[in-house]
């Protein structure tokens, strides 16, 4: 009599099963450890921004801030101007362009205003704002004193304004 080799169908099955209970615990610490990146790269992102809007007011002094972000990037090979600063990665200058595309799952923007009295953009206010619930825990924002703040935990909508953005807790706080 032959004996034949293989596994039957009952011990695929409790194999099957094990690796989608195995799956079920790993997959919600996956995502949640990919919305912690894409916080920590919304962070980085708006210190990138801080940087190029303070350089681009040390280069311009004449103009302040840049009214649009797009100005504080450029096109490789980048050649330094009032409309084209290359001080960051032109991927992260264009951001939201079109709009629902952007950088780790986060819309980012940046635009400037002169205060009352002033003739030169002296403020601005950037935002990085996560697509959904699911790509980021919180909304980031910085003013021209280049201290990154954040919504509280949950609260994902776009920080509304420069003074709505100055009101909120720093980042580390």
């Amino acid at each position: 009599m032959r004996k034949h080799k293989g596994f039957s169908l009952i011990e695929l099955l409790i194999v099957v099963a094990i690796i989608l209970i195995i799956a079920a615990i790993a997959i919600p610490n996956l995502m949640r450890a990919r919305m912690a990146a894409n916080d920590s790269s919304a962070a980085a992102s708006i210190r990138q921004i801080n940087t190029a809007e303070i350089g681009y007011f040390s280069a311009y002094p004449n103009i302040g801030f840049p009214f649009a972000m797009s100005s504080l990037g450029g096109a490789a090979p980048c050649v330094p101007g009032v409309a084209n600063a290359c001080l960051i990665d032109n991927n992260l200058a264009l951001n939201g362009t079109p709009p629902g595309s952007g950088k780790s799952g986060f819309n980012f923007s940046a635009t400037s205003s002169a205060s009352a009295g002033s003739l030169i953009n002296n403020q601005f206010y950037a935002t990085g704002t996560p697509f959904s619930g699911t790509t980021g825990t919180r909304a980031y924002c910085s003013v021209e004193d280049a201290v990154i703040r954040l919504q509280p935990a949950g609260t994902i909508t776009l920080v509304a304004s420069y003074n709505a953005c100055a009101a909120l807790n720093a980042m580390g706080q």
